[in-house]
């Protein structure tokens, strides 16, 4: 079965039409399927549809968030709830087209655990958004160890064995592209060309976008914080070089009286402060990895599993 995971919210133009546009794609493709909304907190009638939806279409659940959490979180409650040998996220809004879900279906069939969606454009992307996104992966992706693709979305499908292990990721401030993107597993790419909204607007603003991309980073790499380690350490090895140019100035009589033992002393103690800053960050890091609480290994294979394995014989003759 393919479970077919959508958050949506504020989508009262759009959700019927996407639901639609869905069903007739799984119905041409012949597989069980599920449809499950996560209603995230909407307050326009996005709700109502869903339930109407849901009465009439036995493939469709809907959940219904109690307040707006966010569309990472709506995506992995989607993903705790779906029953799919094969989970499919998508938005609600059209611009992850439901006729590229054989591609995946049919890239997952052939034995790939996780089939990522790359945009390669967006029809009504503007310059700026482009420009920025592009700068955004790029940075990322350089200090981070997780890697991200260019025009990765979430929109991708994940075979039960992944979507068992990204369930054990259970951190509050989730880039789910970046936890994907550490998992590994066997992975493949489909690549589409995003069509405009079919109505309304993007319920993403800026806020959320930069709240987004903060998220990526804070979240994958500690980075930020070992960069005040290297600036202290800099710091002490120019601070001992201005000491020496300011003894060679007082041993020439080039200084006035003070001015020596005030800059050794901003320089001795500014180079200390910034490498102890440094060392409490690589503290900080490690508790911040700690909290995390991620999963120490996850497996992508166990020849166990097999009926004709010699092991699972022994076992099952105990």
């Amino acid at each position: 079965m393919i479970s077919i995971v959508t958050p949506v919210y504020n989508e009262e133009d759009n959700v019927v039409y996407f639901h639609d546009a869905v069903t007739r794609v799984m119905k041409d493709l012949g597989m069980d399927y599920e449809i499950l909304y996560i209603n995230d907190g909407s307050t326009d009638s996005t709700e109502q549809k869903l339930r109407t939806l849901a009465s009439a279409d036995p493939h469709v659940r809907a959940i219904s968030f109690a307040r707006n959490f966010g569309h990472q979180i709506a995506i992995t409650c989607g993903m705790d709830f779906a029953d799919g040998d094969a989970v499919i996220t998508m938005d609600g809004d059209m611009q992850h087209p439901p006729a590229l879900i054989p591609k995946l279906v049919g890239k997952w069939q052939e034995g790939y655990d996780i089939v990522q969606a790359i945009r390669t454009a967006t029809e009504d992307a503007g310059f700026v958004k482009r420009v920025t996104s592009s700068g955004y992966y790029a940075v990322i992706n350089a200090i981070s160890d997780s890697p991200v693709r260019p025009g990765g979305s979430d929109f991708r499908l994940m075979d039960r064995k992944a979507i068992l292990t990204f369930r054990r990721f259970r951190e509050h401030s989730r880039f789910i592209r970046g936890i994907i993107g550490n998992m590994g597993y066997r992975q493949a790419t489909v690549e589409y060309v995003a069509p405009a909204r079919h109505a309304g607007v993007s319920k993403f603003s800026m806020k959320k976008m930069l709240h987004l991309a903060m998220d990526g980073i804070l979240t994958n790499s500690t980075v930020p914080l070992r960069m005040i380690f290297y600036v202290g350490v800099l710091s002490m090895i120019f601070g001992f070089l201005l000491i020496l140019y300011v003894f060679g100035c007082w041993v020439l009589g080039h200084t006035v009286p003070g001015w020596a033992t005030m800059t050794i002393l901003l320089s001795l103690f500014g180079s200390l402060q910034l490498l102890g800053l440094g060392i409490v960050g690589e503290y900080i890091s490690r508790i911040f990895k700690e909290a995390q609480n991620r999963p120490l290994y996850w497996i992508g294979d166990d020849t166990a599993d097999d009926p004709a394995s010699p092991y699972r014989q022994a076992r099952a003759g105990r």
